[in-house]
């Protein structure tokens, strides 16, 4: 018989420090180690929390917005950097696999990034989000399927969308193929009113019953001194507050414990990893309940890179710089590669059988 599997996962609803990041980073270790103290061996935060989520593009028109956009740039988060060293340090510490929303910078560009450390404090991976929604398409640049990637960790097979990612079934379909057991949700919180609430515990009790596995969802939340800071206009600030729905599910789409919905805490929840057998042995979405050879999802998995090279043998040392004996080896090398390149190809495109 199977030895019983639990994990002991949490939750978090947090309010981001909009003063300075480094304070937003305490906070984050001061509930990492709340958590750690209650058993916690997976702890999900909400969206883009570090510096914090771009409200005032919701709020604010873009000619409007240099300022405030400008700050985040100055404050976003450099992967591997000082924020991820601390965060990592803090998961090594606690044995705890931690999953963390950040506005990562590389180079020119802002990302909203989810990271995943592992028990060992090391990235067990880094996703974009694939499509920035409506406001914030003016902040983020666009993710790509290489990070559509579900990971071993020491809790298990844990796979995260970011939003309204998980409106993308196709994306919440990669996920599922590659049989995640934990899936990391995260929304911003603070955002819209009780539709978005709304929203988001359909969106993630549905995600949990067609994919067979735990959910763990965490939302953001602001305080009304904060909200009156994003925006001086009463008016506009209506859109700065509910829209929260922390919460943890089960395979079987029920809440674990109530659903945090105002305030900060931390939700805390044993996830039976039994639970999912006992799901997938009526409806295995991507086993037997499957239709492949009818409807199969083609996915690029490859990172985007803004350059190719069309000649790689032009990026080979002079002949002159390397023996007759290495340079046959390198193009043989080079040769083989292309020819399994081809074959790959071929069989992505190829009917199914």
């Amino acid at each position: 018989m199977t030895a019983k599997r639990i994990v002991k996962a949490a939750a978090i609803q947090i309010a981001p420090d909009l003063e300075t990041p480094s304070g937003t980073v305490d906070r984050i270790l001061v509930a990492i180690a709340e958590a750690a103290a209650k058993g916690v061996q997976f702890a999900v935060f909400p969206e883009t929390l570090i510096p914090w989520y771009p409200y005032f593009s919701f709020v604010r028109p873009p000619v409007l917005s240099g300022t405030e956009h400008i700050q985040l740039y100055d404050n976003a988060v450099v992967v591997p950097g000082p924020v991820t060293d601390a965060i990592a340090q803090a998961a090594k510490r606690h044995a705890m696999v931690i999953v963390l929303g950040v506005n990562e910078r590389d180079h020119g560009s802002l990302y909203n990034a989810q990271l995943v450390f592992d028990a060992t404090g090391a990235i067990a991976l880094k996703r974009r989000k694939i499509t920035p929604t409506f406001h914030e398409r003016m902040i983020w640049g666009q993710g790509d399927g290489a990070g559509l990637k579900v990971v071993d960790t020491a809790v298990g097979r844990v796979g995260a969308l970011a939003c309204w990612e998980h409106y993308n079934p196709l994306a919440r379909y990669a996920l599922m193929a590659q049989h995640e057991e934990i899936h990391a949700a995260q929304f911003p919180g603070s955002l819209v009113g009780q539709i978005f609430a709304d929203q988001i515990e359909v969106t993630i009790r549905h995600h949990a019953l067609e994919s067979g596995c735990f959910v763990v969802n965490a939302t953001g939340w602001l305080s009304e001194e904060q909200i009156a800071k994003i925006s001086p206009d009463e008016g506009l600030r209506k859109g700065l507050r509910g829209g929260c729905m922390t919460a943890i599910v089960s395979p079987e789409g029920n809440h674990l414990v109530p659903p945090l919905t105002g305030g900060e805490g931390i939700l805390v929840a044993d996830l039976d990893m039994a639970l999912i057998t006992k799901r997938k042995r009526m409806m295995d979405s991507v086993g037997h309940y499957a239709r492949p050879e009818l409807l199969s999802l083609l996915l690029n998995d490859q990172p985007a890179r803004p350059m190719h090279g069309l000649h790689p043998n032009r990026l080979m040392p002079n002949p002159g710089d390397i023996s007759d004996d290495t340079a046959d080896a390198a193009r043989t090398g080079q040769g083989d590669a292309d020819r399994a390149a081809d074959q790959r190809v071929a069989v992505l495109r190829s009917p199914p059988r």
